[in-house]
């Protein structure tokens, strides 16, 4: 009897490589080359996820990274489907990342790693600066904690007990 087939799942989330490293050890036997990958994913609906992942190959090491960064996803707070509701410092390490929201039709103005955590977010317009260190993984993760930080308004009107009017 022939076991029955099972379909693949439709992907969940999109992925997108931010840093792979290669990562050496060294005995007395040589040098052991390992590989390191870091990885953002999102559905471009608000939430993203980022993870690491190491192993020998470099396919094992990003595979490692997507199942570590879909552990990991976080809802953002995003404004009429396009921007962020306030401006916010996320910070990891020595590096800092400035976010602001932005006009309809600005686009993503960011580089690098911060690019790549708000797209997948779902972020259409914002501004960003990166202060302080560059490091991908730390840029990637202060973008992340600069996110988080995100409070939309409702959120503020029920944690201060207060109406939305009241505070606009």
């Amino acid at each position: 009897m022939e076991k029955p087939r099972r379909t693949p799942r439709p992907k969940q989330y999109e992925e997108e490589v931010i840093n792979i490293g290669r990562v050496t050890k060294v005995t007395k036997g040589g040098r052991h080359f390992r590989f390191s990958a870091t990885v953002v994913v999102g559905d471009k609906k608000g939430r993203v996820g980022l993870g690491t992942g190491k192993a020998n190959e470099v396919p094992d090491a990003i595979k490692k990274a997507v199942q570590a960064a879909t552990k990991n996803v976080i809802n953002v707070s995003i404004v009429d489907e396009r921007t962020i509701p306030h401006e916010a410092i996320g910070r990891q390490g020595a590096s800092k990342v400035m976010l602001k929201p932005a006009l309809k039709g600005t686009g993503v103005k960011a580089g690098g790693p911060v690019r790549s955590v708000l797209e997948m977010a779902g972020v259409k317009d914002v501004l960003s600066k990166s202060l302080g260190s560059n490091t991908k993984i730390n840029t990637a993760h202060a973008t992340l904690n600069a996110l988080k930080a995100q409070r939309t308004v409702e959120e503020v009107a029920l944690l201060r007990g207060k109406k939305v009017e009241e505070i606009l």
